[in-house]
């Protein structure tokens, strides 16, 4: 999965969509600090995070808040 908008956190229904073994590249924090991460699921469905670099992305807008 490939996120191209950030959000505080990795929201919830993308953590859901991840299939075990998959990876999800997704920016995250605040609009001054922003992070791209790595998020990996294993195939117990363990998650594992690595910071990759700096970004700046625009917010995601996400329905209904």
């Amino acid at each position: 999965i490939v996120v191209c908008a950030a959000s505080e956190l990795i929201p919830a229904p993308l953590l859901r969509q991840l299939n075990p073994g998959g990876r999800m590249v997704v920016p995250t924090g605040l609009p001054e600090a922003q992070t791209l991460l790595l998020v990996e699921k294993d195939e117990a469905g363990r998650l594992k995070t690595r910071e990759i670099l700096p970004v700046r992305f625009a917010p995601l807008e996400i329905e209904g808040e």
